[in-house]
């Protein structure tokens, strides 16, 4: 009976397969560190969605009301997908006397500083005709 030569090299070393473990490793903290910043990222961009849709509601309100807001600034609550969301208006006068600006400041948590949002718009008077 003929035994086949048996080689040595039938299989990994010990060092060269934790190497690949370690590859393996790095590559895969990797990924997930990459998919982490991606859903961080879009739950950034739905937030600010977000409090843009509160911000422009709150505009058009106001446009549509057709009466003047007061001047000064106020704040309140408001509800969009389930969330409530912190609202700041401030009305301030233009060179217009037929024009006010409103400043709308929308934030994820009323402690907040730093709005997520801010959107600018202007209001006119409801009488233009007289001067």
């Amino acid at each position: 009976m003929i035994f086949p030569k048996i080689s040595k090299n039938l299989g990994f070393t010990l060092l060269e397969v934790m190497i690949a473990l370690i590859v393996v490793a790095i590559g895969l903290s990797a990924v997930v560190k990459t998919a982490s910043q991606n859903a961080e990222n879009i739950r950034y961009l739905r937030d600010k969605t977000l409090a843009h849709w509160v911000a422009m509601n709150k505009l058009t309100d106001l446009q549509v009301r057709g009466q003047w807001p007061d001047l000064g600034s106020q704040s309140e609550a408001a509800m969009m997908a389930d969330k409530k969301w912190y609202v700041t208006v401030m009305v301030s006068d233009t060179m217009d006397p037929q024009l006010r600006r409103v400043e709308i400041a929308v934030r994820e948590k009323e402690e907040l500083s730093t709005p997520l949002v801010v959107l600018v718009g202007f209001i006119e008077g409801a009488d233009l005709t007289t001067f």
